[in-house]
């Protein structure tokens, strides 16, 4: 008999251990991010405003290549794992390698060989400009190793290998910080290099990385790659990855860009305004590594559940983890309000700059609780059972047509103060939770994906 909501202890220990591990990692990925702001928000306020700058262009190879092509990979990885069908898997994880891969080439090129021209479109200040395009310079090979480890620990996750992603971010958080102690201040008789310095370290970090996870992709017992799977062409599964992945990665696309625009639009302003902006969205990707985290482990759970044949399961899931980011995003509200005063005192900025990312960041908790709930209803339960372009179209309308529109208007032909202009940016994260409820819960998204 189907039950409205999940009774099973199995059901919330098995959902918390998936969100707990994805939720450790992004945490220490995006400490990472953090720790280069802190370092170097006490080196100089113009080169946190520039590595904050070039930080979004990093987020949009992520939403592509990590969230849109791995999760859209993970997607079929669930199901087919669902069903027992491990050959197929294997043939999907070197199906999105390829390419998250040909992201990171793309990426690569375009920011190491312009670094000029890709500066100009964030930001009009002199001073943080030549210190972005410094930062670019290095950061940009990173793009390169980045999307192989990610999109690879994400696939790697779909079939249950859970620990490897907080071991590798772990890592890659020591080796970072250990490198910005070094470079950035010149400590221990290391030069003195500023801003490149976080980007040095970052590079080296990147480099262990890949290094860890390729040697454990090819030595795991649950599910060993084999080299030939990642060479051979395979027009099996492509127009099924296409159909899945495709819309996740324009929807990555859009909010990137959007994030981006968002950068763009707050960097025209004062710098002030885009180092309370950096503070305040670093501290938000932070504190909602779990509520995000839910997304992956809803989306492998009900994936499971479809590609083994258990739509009996599907509904009871989907209705009990609706209840769950609501709680999870109050909590998160919690920890957010109440860790502002403890995070800006590790900054060395101005009065007013301090006080801009004290209003910023309570702005975002109310927001959060919103953010925490549409976004794995949207990218983790509707898009687990193939409807993937329901969240492409929620970001078209909401996040670029509304946030993004609304705040340039606010910015440049209202003149309206920053704080009202930073609230529009996030208004999308509240009004796509209306339409996200009602879609998750007539329950039309519902499709075996496996052949």
């Amino acid at each position: 008999m189907q039950r409205f909501l999940v009774k099973d202890p199995a059901f919330y220990r098995e959902f918390l251990w998936l969100t707990a591990m994805m939720g450790l990692q992004n945490l220490l990925s995006y400490s990472v991010n953090l720790a280069d702001n802190m370092m170097l928000g006490q080196y100089s306020e113009t080169s946190l405003a520039a590595s904050s700058i070039i930080n979004q262009i990093q987020y949009l190879l992520q939403m592509t290549s990590v969230n849109g092509l791995g999760a859209g990979g993970v997607i079929l990885i669930a199901q087919y794992w669902g069903k027992g069908d491990h050959q197929s898997v294997r043939r999907i994880i070197a199906l999105t390698m390829k390419f998250a891969i040909g992201a990171g080439v793309l990426f690569c090129v375009v920011c190491v060989a312009a670094p000029e021209g890709v500066v100009s479109l964030l930001t009009d200040e002199t001073a943080v400009a030549a210190d972005a395009v410094r930062y670019l310079r290095v950061i940009g090979v990173t793009y390169l190793i980045f999307p192989m480890q990610a999109a690879l620990v994400l696939c790697l996750r779909g079939v249950g290998i859970t620990r490897l992603g907080p071991v590798v971010s772990l890592v890659s958080l020591v080796l970072n910080v250990i490198g910005n102690w070094l470079f950035i201040f010149g400590n221990c008789g290391a030069p003195e290099l500023g801003i490149e310095g976080a980007a040095w370290s970052s590079l080296i970090a990147r480099i262990f990385e890949v290094t860890i996870v390729l040697v454990f992709a090819v030595r795991n017992k649950r599910l060993p790659l084999r080299l030939g799977s990642f060479i051979a062409p395979d027009g099996y599964f492509l127009k099924d990855f296409l159909k899945v992945a495709l819309p996740v990665v324009g929807e990555g696309v859009a909010f990137g860009i959007a994030n981006i625009l968002q950068i763009a639009i707050l960097g025209r302003l004062t710098q002030p305004v885009i180092a309370a902006n950096s503070i305040a969205v670093t501290m938000h990707q932070i504190v909602t590594v779990f509520g995000f985290g839910t997304a992956n482990s809803s989306s492998v759970m009900i994936g499971r559940a479809i590609g083994s044949g258990r739509m009996d399961l599907v509904k009871s899931y989907a209705r009990t983890m609706q209840l769950l980011y609501l709680a999870i995003g109050l909590a998160t509200s919690a920890v957010l309000f109440f860790s502002i005063d403890f995070v800006l005192g590790f900054y060395d900025i101005s009065a007013e700059a301090s006080a801009l990312a004290a209003s910023m960041m309570h702005i975002l908790c109310f927001t959060v609780v919103c953010s925490c709930y549409e976004y794995p209803c949207m990218c983790g339960v509707i898009a687990a059972g193939g409807n993937t372009m329901f969240a492409f179209v929620m970001d078209l309308i909401f996040t670029l047509g509304v946030a993004v529109v609304g705040a340039f208007l606010s910015a440049f032909v209202f003149g309206w103060p920053p704080l009202v202009t930073f609230a529009i940016l996030k208004s999308d994260q509240v009004l796509k939770c209306i339409p996200n409820a009602i879609v998750v819960n007539r329950f039309r998204w519902v499709h075996d994906l496996t052949r």
